[in-house]
């Protein structure tokens, strides 16, 4: 292992803040269609052998970031075992009943149902799992598709704002920066519905042609053909109930809720193992193990630029170009977040945010509450504009490719531009009402 402790502190940050720049381009472009969290473990990596920060150090940033990994780890199972009950089938089977022949009804459930999966089970089950649903129940009403997936990766991100567990990114953050329960509904649970019923609104406009349709219902499947044990599908809903009461005592009393998500996640195993569903095989398929070294990689990676106080100074900036005020930390902190979300992925941004936000202890409660929210309000939404601001809209990109589906990142960028500007910008202004409040 190298050590260049001895050099100037000057020519540490260059080569720091060059390996981090690296590594982010690296993820943004993906050369050899390499995998995000092969690159982010090489920068991580490259800093660990130069001696650039001390394997304790990593370590110890890892450690402290345990219910961000634990987090997904529940999440991604709660998802595989909901879905190997037949929950999503079920749902989707439904909410095509409940539109009674029409098509802009069925695509207003949809809108419903992806909100419901994102708000209980995160935006990266809703990509990951309504969109293949979706897909399959539209072709085969024959019904325009582009417009209902459109609707499951813009609702994704969108929804994901609504409660702690909807989005991985608002973990990362909260975990450093401890909202009230009641505080994280008063100030983001409204602009949530407002930028979901911006999001409708807009699509519905968009779409209005091709949603004008009507399909035959004796081409629906009943939803009870998507249960394979009607016994064990009961069971997976009663726990989720249960999760989702668990997930507001434990919000109100500041519990970790990647133990609650863990906990849940282990009572569905439970069931499947009693029920004979091959939980252990369609678990192993359903997560995402890159994900976990992605995220390690980008914790060392802005640890590292955190001691050459690169992050320190972008706080600082952060705080003057707000001017002080709430009004300034939500906007400064919804548009900074919304744009590096777009730049770097949401993840890394979070990251950086949060080192970012720890250098503003000396501004008003007010001013540091309204970047701590706004951060979660970017970053969630932000990716709404382009495809590789989060790893949702990257599954979904996936999804739709395995179908032979196409959708190049201008066609997203099309589509965002006319929806996401405005969500981002009534939203905020709707936080900094509350704030005043």
């Amino acid at each position: 292992m190298l050590f260049l402790f001895h050099l100037p502190a000057l020519i540490q940050t260059l080569i720091i803040s060059a390996i981090a720049i690296i590594t982010l381009v690296g993820i943004m472009l993906r050369p050899f269609q390499w995998n995000e969290a092969l690159i982010a473990l090489g920068g991580a990596a490259l800093l660990l052998i130069l001696g650039l920060i001390a394997p304790l150090d990593a370590l110890s940033t890892l450690f402290q970031q345990w219910n961000t990994f634990f987090f997904f780890l529940g999440m991604m199972s709660l998802s595989a075992f909901a879905e190997e009950a037949g929950l999503f089938d079920w749902l989707a089977a439904l909410a095509a009943r409940l539109a009674r022949k029409r098509a802009a009804l069925l695509y207003l459930n949809v809108f419903l149902l992806g909100s419901l999966i994102s708000m209980i089970l995160s935006n990266d089950a809703t990509a990951l799992i309504l969109t293949p649903i979706v897909y399959v129940l539209v072709t085969r009403l024959r019904l325009p598709v582009m417009p209902f997936l459109f609707a499951c990766t813009f609702i994704a991100d969108t929804a994901s704002i609504l409660l702690p567990v909807s989005n991985p990114i608002n973990i990362i953050i909260t975990s450093q920066f401890p909202l009230d329960f009641g505080i994280y509904l008063r100030l983001l649970f409204l602009p949530g519905l407002v930028v979901i019923g911006i999001n409708i609104g807009v699509f519905f406009l968009l779409y209005r042609r091709q949603l004008r349709g009507s399909f035959d219902n004796k081409l629906l499947p009943s939803p009870a053909t998507s249960l394979k044990n009607p016994a064990y599908f009961r069971y997976t809903c009663a726990v989720l109930v249960l999760l989702a009461l668990a997930y507001i005592v434990a919000s109100a009393i500041q519990l970790p809720l990647s133990l609650v998500a863990l906990g849940g996640a282990f009572l569905l195993l439970v069931g499947a193992l009693i029920w004979q569903r091959g939980a252990l095989r369609e678990l192993n398929k359903h997560i995402s193990w890159s994900i976990f070294g992605f995220i390690a990689g980008m914790f060392i990676l802005v640890r590292a630029v955190e001691t050459t106080d690169l992050t320190e100074q972008f706080g600082q900036l952060l705080l003057h170009l707000s001017g002080n005020s709430s009004f300034g930390a939500v906007m400064v902190g919804t548009g900074g977040s919304a744009l590096g979300t777009n730049l770097i992925n949401n993840v890394p941004m979070a990251v950086v945010l949060t080192s970012a936000l720890h250098t503003m202890q000396h501004a008003s409660l007010a001013v540091r509450q309204g970047f701590v929210v706004a951060s979660i309000f970017g970053c969630d939404l932000g990716p709404n504009l382009t495809t590789v601001g989060s790893l949702a809209t990257v599954l979904w990109l996936l999804i739709l490719r395995r179908r032979g589906i196409d959708v190049s990142g201008l066609d997203y960028f099309k589509v965002g531009i006319l929806v996401t500007p405005l969500m981002l910008l009534v939203g905020a202004l709707t936080i900094w009402l509350l704030l005043l409040l």
